[in-house]
């Protein structure tokens, strides 16, 4: 909430009591206070004290009221002030200075601090870009008189009234769904401003925009300068992985903590998303997780990698903008391919039990080359595959061969460099009952 502003006859809800301001050119404005500071009827803030009154609305017309002023120094050293009554009015002239009032009225007592407005009067030259930038806040060099308004409790405790002033410029945000960044207006709140300001550094071309405070905002005279075209030199990127999966369900896939790699060859897509600064982009892939050096780099900012050697490779996004000063260095993915495998079944049971264990397949994890044969008793090639997921469904030309003793004949490669020449036995068994063997026909 920007304000909480009062017109002319501030009613206060406090036991039902009414201070009013007479001879304002304004509306007085009424800040609540903590209730730590004393200050249960909290701050006013009038446009100036000259010529201004505060009156009280008693609540007994027989009552006696008094009032008492204090300064900085706290309610400890209130001085009585002179008061005049008008029916059940009583009546002060305002000082023409910062001051807290006490009012008392029997047992009850009610403080509240006023300020004169025109003492802290909001004004505005110029809002400057500053010659040194840092990467993640911008300054700005400012002209013009927009201090702190202080205020005092009850037992003297400085305190500071916010002016509200809001810096309001265009940045860009990250859009997850549209993995882009999109642009969005920004709006930061400052209590006072010296003579430097300092937001978050933003991400596009823009402006920036200060205006306030928000006493005149509510007195409708709000004041705003604007800051010469910023050229952006922060740099955000966000960057994803993604994996091409393979439902090969013979395939073993264990991969890194990060869930990249597994089984070679694994295919990975990297995508950065960069901000307006980011001039000079690279993908660096290395084996090293320092990255001393190397193997391949990308400038691209998406691509696709195919990783085939076992082990762990680290990927990384690292980013410039034109002046060299502003880096991002990206989170690092971590890619783990394991050691080649390679288990071959001796037997398995097509048309025995739809389902189980009817087709034969080897199990294999990082096999970047394959070939497979599969032959019959009189050499004759049944089967044949270069894709390590690729299974034999007891079939040739067709049909279900017989049961019996087959030959497979393989060689691979592993991730890890191993050489993999296998050979020897498969058993088809358990037909179901009344199977047809005229396969071997074909077979011969």
């Amino acid at each position: 909430m920007r304000i909480l502003a009062f017109i002319l006859v501030l009613v206060l809800s406090i036991r039902a009591i009414a201070i009013d301001f007479e001879g304002v050119s304004s509306s007085a404005i009424h800040v609540e206070a903590e209730a730590a500071t004393g200050l249960d009827a909290g701050v006013f803030v009038v446009p100036s004290l000259q010529g201004v009154s505060i009156s009280y609305t008693a609540q007994s017309s027989t009552a006696s009221v008094k009032w008492y002023r204090f300064s900085n120094l706290g309610g400890a050293y209130a001085e009585e002030i002179t008061s005049t009554v008008d029916g059940d009015k009583s009546i002060v002239q305002a000082q023409n200075s910062d001051m807290g009032y006490i009012v008392e009225e029997g047992s009850h007592r009610l403080c509240f601090w006023v300020i004169d407005y025109s003492a802290h009067h909001l004004s505005m030259s110029s809002l400057m870009p500053s010659e040194e930038q840092e990467c993640g806040r911008y300054e700005l060099k400012f002209s013009g008189k927009a201090e702190e308004i202080p205020y005092y409790t009850i037992n003297g405790r400085r305190m500071v009234l916010s002016r509200e002033l809001i810096a309001e410029y265009t940045t860009l945000r990250y859009d997850e769904a549209s993995f882009s960044y999109i642009t969005q207006t920004a709006e930061e709140t400052f209590e006072s401003i010296g003579s430097e300001l300092h937001i978050m550094a933003p991400l596009c071309n823009t402006t920036v925009k200060l205006h306030g405070d928000k006493f005149l905002r509510a007195w409708g005279n709000e004041v705003a300068i604007e800051s010469p075209l910023i050229t952006p030199i922060t740099v955000d990127v966000q960057t994803k992985a993604t994996q091409i999966s393979r439902d090969n369900d013979n395939e073993q896939k264990d991969g890194s903590a990060d869930g990249l790699g597994g089984s070679a060859p694994c295919e990975i897509t990297f995508e950065a998303a960069v901000s307006d600064a980011a001039v000079f982009t690279e993908w660096q892939i290395s084996r090293s997780a320092e990255f001393e050096i190397n193997e391949n780099t990308f400038n691209e900012l998406s691509f696709d990698y195919t990783f085939r050697e076992n082990g762990t490779t680290y990927v990384r996004f690292v980013a410039n903008n034109a002046d060299g000063n502003c880096e991002y260095v990206g989170n690092t993915y971590e890619v783990f391919i394991g050691e080649s495998r390679l288990s071959i079944p001796n037997a398995f049971s097509p048309e025995a039990s739809p389902g189980v264990n009817d087709e034969w397949k080897v199990s294999y994890r990082s096999l970047v080359s394959y070939e497979c044969h599969i032959f019959n008793r009189w050499g004759t090639r049944l089967f044949s595959s270069k894709d390590s997921a690729e299974g034999w469904d007891g079939k040739y030309a067709g049909k279900y061969v017989p049961a019996g003793v087959y030959f497979y004949v393989i060689k691979a490669e592993g991730a890890d460099g191993i050489k993999y020449e296998k050979s020897g036995d498969i058993n088809i068994i358990k037909y179901k009952e009344g199977s047809t063997t005229s396969g071997s026909e074909n077979i011969e």
